[in-house]
């Protein structure tokens, strides 16, 4: 759980309360949505 906050909380830039007060299901959904913002910019910057 602490991977998950520590993602969400560099990138989203939220506080350890709002994303604690997540359901899990909900706080997985935005870790895919997050990881695949990134994987699309990672591409970007690669030129893939």
């Amino acid at each position: 759980m602490w991977q998950e906050i520590a993602f969400l909380a560099y990138h989203l830039h939220w506080d350890l309360d709002r994303l604690l007060d997540l359901e899990h299901g909900d706080r997985i959904l935005l870790l895919r949505e997050v990881g695949g913002l990134n994987e699309r910019a990672w591409q970007g910057v690669q030129g893939v």
